[in-house]
């Protein structure tokens, strides 16, 4: 039986090939002949032919040998195959008609084959040696198959990455899908058919849905606006629609990818907003030949800075962590990436006031990014003498040495969770701004704070989480259907982090205007969806109810604040209120009894600094009673 899976052997395909020429060089000298060659006539042709039969074949083995015509796979013919098959014929048929001009006026007086012949051979071979290759690869592609349901796939984008992809897709014979047409918004384009499939627009999708077995929207643009990939990504999910994307042309292979790159498209492109981007030629100078130290640097946020801070001019940048693993991963990625820049790793604790002075005074920081805090609620609501000893001991010890050391700028990594805070990391992190905002009345270092929302796809949020649950078959959990948070992803909040430093003076608490908050149930959904299937049928979701310290609705701005403009219309500064009366005796107070894990007492402690700080789904309620 025949196997069209396995490999004949490359001389099989040359001696075929051979043949095949031959072949339609007997037929182009028939044809010279009307077919009515007798045999006399024949004979005589033969005698001159015979004489340079060798030339014509040693001629297409060693003109086909040097376009490497049959280096690939038949099976696997491309365009750019039939393309170099063409080019080879054209070439050996120049070379005939000059070598039939050499011989005619330097030696015999005749012609290697008659200019007819050669023009009809070359027809002949170049369409035989094509549509024979394209035969095979037909017949390989309905061989191998897979015979079961048929997946139909949409591809928007009728350019050159659209093309591409689908004949790839049509070349993958390990899958069960087939190409329905394009899409595109070129209302030029509309009814028209390229590369064999026909072009629709957008508007007609949920038509054509209704008319073809379609269950894939592929894009195959490489530069898609965000605010298009959007609105793309909404039709496609309210149609039923899995959403999948072409990869990046960097990741391509020899100017072509894999049927499996094709990837759903990030979450972090469905925020409801569009991308928030700063562009602040100031940046660069800023940092250049500056040295730089950021805390926490193994986490989400703090790796996104380090990454940031690569791509300026810094002198050196000391990325401090207590995670010796996610620590060493991070080092080994950024060596790769850039091999060529100075940083230095460091293990320590920045609890530990002899290491971390002994930090400041070997690499005598310039800027310090404190991104090194613990942010799990429940987890704090459970440990709060630990959450005070980090978020707020860590941050002053820290931003103390800054101080001391005559650092130019502290800027301070915060969350939404410290306005009109309902749990102790929410209370912890106020405390570290109001901390640091004090400090800078008293210090020329400029002490900045960032605020920002929720980051999408950073260590404990709930886009790994739903993704893992996704993962083992569901259900996803959330605690409340009603429960929202604001969103921005990793790279939006490093720009704010970066652009803080550059923007503030001193006592500023930087934040976003980052739009509509998101529900989570229906962050939810669209994940699943994202995946390829169905809220509620494949993957259910199921409500757990509030954890510990958890809110409904999270705030970027208190009550008790409000905002100033800056140069960008979504970055404003929040005006705080004043620092209350015994704020550092306080502190000081709330430190020892976290110290000596009085966590009751701590808590108390807390709201008599933070009097906005209401306890919600804790054990802490009691206290807001007294």
């Amino acid at each position: 039986m025949l196997n069209l899976k396995k490999n004949t052997p490359r001389w099989v395909i040359v001696i075929i090939d051979l043949l095949i020429h031959l072949f339609a060089l007997s037929i182009a000298y028939l044809i010279r002949f009307d077919l009515k060659a007798d045999f006399s006539l024949i004979q005589s042709e033969w005698e001159i032919l015979s004489k340079s039969l060798w030339f014509f074949i040693t001629t297409k083995f060693i003109v086909f040998g040097i376009f490497q015509i049959h280096q690939g796979l038949v099976r696997f013919s491309s365009t750019a195959d039939f393309k170099r098959i063409l080019l080879a014929e054209t070439v050996a048929t120049m070379i005939f008609i000059i070598g039939g001009l050499v011989r005619f006026y330097q030696l015999d007086g005749y012609y290697l084959y008659p200019n007819s012949v050669l023009v009809m051979e070359f027809i002949l071979s170049t369409a035989l040696i094509i549509s024979g290759r394209f035969a095979v690869k037909l017949l390989y592609l309905e061989h191998t198959r897979d015979k079961g349901p048929q997946e139909g796939i949409l591809i928007f984008g009728a350019g050159t990455a659209g093309q591409l992809t689908k004949r790839l897709i049509e070349q993958d014979s390990a899958n069960n899908q087939f190409v329905v047409g394009f899409v595109d918004d070129n209302k030029a384009l509309r009814g028209k058919r390229i590369d064999g499939i026909r072009v629709y627009l957008l508007e007609n999708l949920q038509e054509l849905l209704t008319k073809k077995q379609v269950q894939t929207l592929v894009i195959a643009v490489q530069e898609l606006q965000t605010k298009k990939l959007q609105e793309l990504a909404e039709i496609a999910l309210s149609l039923g629609l899995q959403i999948k994307r072409v990869p990046e042309a960097r990741t391509w292979v020899n100017g072509s990818f894999q049927v499996k790159q094709l990837k759903p498209i990030d979450i972090n492109s469905l925020l409801g907003r569009p991308v928030i981007e700063v562009q602040n030629p100031k940046l660069s100078a800023h940092f250049e030949q500056k040295i730089v130290l950021v805390t926490g640097a193994a986490g989400s946020i703090g790796s996104g800075i380090a990454r940031a801070l690569l791509q300026q001019s810094c002198q050196k940048l000391i990325l401090l962590d207590q995670a010796e693993s996610a620590l060493y991963e991070l080092e080994n990625e950024l060596n790769e990436i850039y091999p060529n820049t100075v940083v230095d790793y460091v293990i320590g604790d920045i609890c530990d006031q002899g290491r971390m002075q002994k930090l400041f005074k070997t690499f005598q920081p310039q800027i310090v990014f404190h991104a090194a805090a613990y942010k799990h609620v429940p987890l704090m609501e459970a440990n709060p003498a630990e959450a005070i000893r980090n978020n707020i001991g860590g941050t002053q010890i820290l931003a103390q040495l800054a101080a001391e050391n005559q650092v130019a700028q502290f800027i301070m990594i915060s969350t939404d969770k410290a306005v009109n805070p309902t749990n102790v990391m929410g209370a912890s992190k106020r405390i570290a701004e109001m901390l640091v905002t004090q400090l800078n009345e008293h210090h020329p270092t400029a002490f900045i704070t960032t605020r920002f929302g929720n980051v999408l796809g950073s260590n404990g949020s709930v886009i790994p989480l739903f993704a893992k649950q996704i993962a083992k078959g569901g259900p996803i959990t959330v605690t409340d259907e009603r429960i929202t948070r604001f969103f921005m992803t990793i790279p939006e909040a490093c720009q704010l982090v970066l652009e803080a430093a550059t923007m503030g003076s001193g006592g500023e608490i930087f934040v976003f205007e980052m739009g509509e908050p998101v529900k989570i149930i229906d962050l939810a959904k669209k994940m699943i969806q994202l995946s390829g299937l169905k809220p509620y049928t494949d993957i259910d979701i199921q409500l757990t109810g509030l954890r510990p310290g958890e809110k409904l609705y999270e705030e970027v701005l208190s009550n008790a604040e409000n905002t100033v403009p800056t140069y960008h219309p979504q970055i404003l500064i929040a005006r705080t209120r004043e620092a209350i009366q015994g704020q550092e005796d306080l502190i000081g107070a709330l430190l020892k009894k976290a110290n000596d894990q009085e966590n009751e007492a701590s808590v108390k402690i807390m709201k008599q600094l933070v009097p906005e700080y209401i306890s919600n789904n804790s054990t802490y309620q009691k206290l807001d009673q007294q």
